[in-house]
């Protein structure tokens, strides 16, 4: 039998040397690959450079979304067209990039004011609505503008749990939210809507739920359950959303729920991200129906910047989709853009799990109505309004099933009155030529609150007919009815000359526009402004002439072709008054 022969071996000193060699020849090919890698990554860069900086102005919600997403893109040094494309991503709120872009086109959005100066205008755009866009467009037709919703997120109405509960076991309703806010029942809150798109979300929903709870034939109660619910809104109106999230109960005691605010329409968003924060009293998101447009997010592009910016823009753009965006977005709290959400979304209780059908575009003039209904009715006004009864009044409408000019001016009026509150004071004037002797206007009603006078206002409206064979005594009129507003001024409310005319001034022996221009700017006060605001209707009014008028005095001009429209235009005037710009 053979014996066992030990195999011969290495040493252990031997052992120790190959091992220390294998390292460093491991260790040396890693530090050869690093520094051939970052060769590489240089050589790169070098031949990529940078060509172009796209500039993104995104919603606050959605901004750090977009700042992973255009970190990663950055990282990878990204190039479109031949050279690598930055990215930089500023959160800036929506109406301060309205407000720029507005300004840069030199066009007034109503309710929404100048500019701050420190916003610049991106290359593109991700306001939280396209309700914006709408905005703009109906502000100008030049700065219109088409978006792409990358994200959403439902407006729901925001109820703290103990007042959730109170409204009954069942889910609450258009219905039953009404009739508590018409009760008093509830402090509600509601942002800016001329700032905010959520707040605005929640009028244009107001509107129609009133609608469907009154009945399609019952204009009137629709109307005025609408006005009650803007007002009980407005009792609770905030400039910003956090400042509005913040008044809701910070104790679960009922005295602190009581104070605090109970109802609030406000994005999915913000209702998730409040109860992630595991307050004391957690809130409850309703989805109420007919539901409030959702927020949309849209991706635009703004006009006039380079093909290459352009180009990057669309690349960029197209990576806002699939499971991996979706996956970011949760992370913020939203929802992509067909409803969906990735699996680490928070949940609430009643939380539709999508897709949704995609957001209907809400058009402007819409947008206008709401926004201007609200100013109507939520800043109080001293106003004196002054009605055309020249003969050509008397012309019937066609578009009005035959009414006369003057009827449908009156009925604008008294519109229009039925949405003022009695914080209101309201004068009222008739004009033509020589209604006194040689005087071109007659003072039907006083300025007077309309808690004491409203009644007295409605029966001098039904009175005025227009007068045959008279000419328009526009100068005259409009220098003597600033005077009378200048005269009893009052600081507390929004001072205003309102003229409703469908003609050009005809007085030979009156004063010339020159003089009127030349008068009013010497008796201008900054310190007291009060605006006159212009609307002319039909074919026979001259724009040009009033606008003069009312360019003097800071104020608005609205001319429409056909009269019928002068509700609508007489609600954007209302809007238009000084003190309704923020």
């Amino acid at each position: 039998m053979k014996g066992q022969h030990r195999r011969p071996g290495l040493s252990a000193g031997a052992r120790f040397f190959v091992t220390l060699l294998v390292v460093v020849l491991v260790a040396g090919a890693a530090v050869g690959g690093w520094y051939g890698y970052r060769s590489v990554r240089h050589e790169q860069a070098a031949a990529c450079p940078i060509g172009v900086t796209l500039t993104v102005a995104a919603a606050p919600e959605i901004a750090p979304a977009v700042s992973r997403l255009a970190g990663t893109w950055n990282a990878n040094r990204t190039a479109v067209d031949g050279s690598c494309v930055r990215i930089t991503v500023s959160a800036v709120a929506p109406a301060s990039e309205a407000a720029a872009i507005a300004g840069a086109a030199k066009v007034s959005v109503a309710g929404l004011g100048e500019a701050n100066g420190d916003t610049a205008i991106a290359d593109v755009w991700i306001p939280d609505s396209s309700t914006w866009l709408a905005r703009l467009k109906e502000a100008s037709p030049e700065i219109a503008m088409n978006g792409v919703s990358v994200a959403t997120s439902p407006v729901v109405v925001a109820l703290p749990q103990p007042v959730a509960a109170s409204l009954g076991a069942a889910t609450p309703t258009w219905k039953t939210v009404l009739a508590a806010l018409s009760a008093g029942q509830l402090r509600p809150g509601l942002v800016d809507p001329n700032v905010d798109a959520s707040g605005l979300a929640a009028l244009l929903a107001v509107g129609g739920a009133a609608q469907s709870t009154a009945g399609a034939s019952d204009a009137s109660s629709a109307q005025t359950t609408t006005i009650a619910a803007m007002r009980a809104f407005a009792t609770g109106a905030s400039e910003l959303r956090d400042d509005l999230m913040g008044r809701f109960p910070r104790a679960a005691d009922p005295t602190s729920i009581a104070r605090s605010l109970s109802l609030a329409p406000v994005p999915e968003q913000s209702v998730l991200a409040y109860d992630a924060a595991k307050p004391p009293v957690p809130l409850v998101g309703v989805y109420l129906d007919p539901a409030p447009p959702a927020l949309d997010y849209p991706y635009t592009q703004l006009p006039g910047i380079s093909a290459e910016k352009a180009d990057a823009a669309a690349e960029f753009g197209a990576l806002m989709s699939g499971s991996s965006w979706r996956a970011t977005l949760a992370a913020s709290d939203l929802r992509a853009a067909d409803g969906t959400f990735g699996a680490h979304m928070p949940k609430i209780a009643g939380m539709p799990t999508g897709p949704f059908g995609p957001v209907t575009p809400v058009p402007g003039a819409t947008v206008d109505q709401a926004l201007s209904t609200w100013s109507a009715v939520t800043v109080a006004g001293r106003m004196l309004a002054v009605i055309d009864v020249s003969g050509s009044m008397a012309t019937k409408v066609p578009t009005a099933g035959g009414a006369t000019r003057e009827q449908v001016t009156v009925a604008a009026a008294k519109a229009g009155l039925a949405l003022f509150d009695d914080q209101w004071t309201i004068g009222l004037w008739t004009f033509a030529t020589n209604l006194r002797g040689s005087t071109d206007y007659r003072k039907l009603a006083p300025i007077a609150p309309l808690s004491t006078g409203r009644s007295g206002m409605l029966a001098a409206l039904s009175q005025i007919e227009p007068v045959p064979n008279g000419d328009t005594g526009l100068y005259d009129t409009v220098l003597a009815a600033y005077k009378a507003v200048q005269q009893g001024w009052d600081p507390r409310r929004v001072n205003s000359v309102v003229i409703m005319t469908d003609g050009e001034n005809d007085d030979p022996s009156g004063i010339t526009l020159d003089s009127l221009l030349k008068q009013l700017k010497a008796i201008k006060n900054p310190a007291k402004p009060v605006e006159v605001i212009a609307i002319g209707i039909g074919t026979g009014v001259s724009e040009a002439e009033l606008r003069k008028i009312t360019d003097a005095t800071g104020g608005g001009t609205f001319v429409t072709a056909d009269p019928s429209k002068i509700g609508d235009i007489f609600l954007r005037a209302i809007a238009l008054r000084p003190g309704t710009q923020k």
